[in-house]
C-alpha cells in the first residue's frame, strides 16, 4: 500500500463518505467535528441496547495496513468519545477512543471489539486532563493491534484482537459520538495510511 497522509485542508477527499454525518462539521485545520447528542455505537452485551448511530468518515480499504491519526478533543457529556474506526457492518468492527466519565473528572482509555452483533469494552484510567492523542491501528489478516500514544512519537499497545466475520475489504477512518446529552468537539489533525509494520513477535 502506497503511504498517504490527509490533512483536511480545503476538502473531504473523494474517497471518503459520511456514516450517519454530523450535523456541524469543518475542514481547514484538520477535520473538526462537533457531535450531536444520543449517538452512539454498542450492540447488546450487559446494556441491552443496540445503538449505530455514531458519526463515521470512512473510506474502503483492502488487504493488510496501518492507519493513525492524531486527534484534540474537548468532551462535554458522559461517554463523549472520538477516536479510529474499523466497520464491516453494525455487527462487526472496531473502535479506539477515550470516553470521558463526566462528573467523576476522569476518563477511560479503551476499545470496543464488536463481533456477530455482541460488544467489549477493554479500558485503562487516563487522566481527563489529557486532550490530545495519538491512534494507530494495524491489520494483519482478521487480526488487528491497536496502539496509543501520548508524543506521537513512543506508542504503547492498547490490546490485539480478531474480526470474526471474514472480508477482504474493510471500511477505515474516524469516528465520534456523544451517547448521552453532550455536544462533544474534537479535530482531527491529520489521517494517514500506510503498509502494516506490525510484525510477529
Amino acid at each position: 500500500m502506497k503511504a498517504i497522509k490527509y490533512l483536511f485542508k480545503d476538502a473531504i477527499p473523494d474517497e471518503f463518505y459520511w456514516f450517519n454525518e454530523p450535523t456541524t462539521f469543518k475542514v481547514g485545520d484538520g477535520l473538526e467535528i462537533r457531535t450531536d447528542p444520543d449517538t452512539d455505537f454498542w450492540q447488546r452485551t450487559h446494556y441491552g441496547f443496540r445503538n449505530d448511530n455514531g458519526h463515521c468518515l470512512l473510506q474502503n480499504v483492502s488487504g493488510d495496513f496501518a492507519v493513525a491519526s492524531e486527534v484534540e478533543f474537548k468532551p462535554q457529556g458522559k461517554y463523549d468519545q472520538c477516536g479510529l474506526v474499523l466497520r464491516l457492518d453494525a455487527d462487526n468492527w472496531i473502535k479506539a477512543s477515550v470516553e470521558y466519565l463526566g462528573g467523576e473528572r476522569s476518563s477511560k482509555l479503551g476499545s470496543v471489539v464488536t463481533n456477530l452483533g455482541y460488544s467489549d469494552w477493554a479500558t485503562q484510567a487516563i487522566s481527563a486532563d489529557v486532550d490530545r492523542l495519538w491512534y494507530r491501528a494495524s491489520k494483519r489478516g482478521a487480526d488487528v493491534r491497536l496502539d496509543f500514544s501520548l508524543n506521537g512519537e513512543t506508542w504503547q499497545q492498547m490490546r490485539i484482537c480478531h474480526l470474526h466475520q471474514p472480508s477482504e475489504e474493510i471500511a477505515v477512518g474516524v469516528y465520534a459520538c456523544s451517547p448521552m446529552n453532550g455536544r462533544l468537539w474534537c479535530r482531527f489533525a491529520w489521517l494517514s495510511y500506510g503498509e502494516n509494520e506490525w510484525e510477529k513477535e
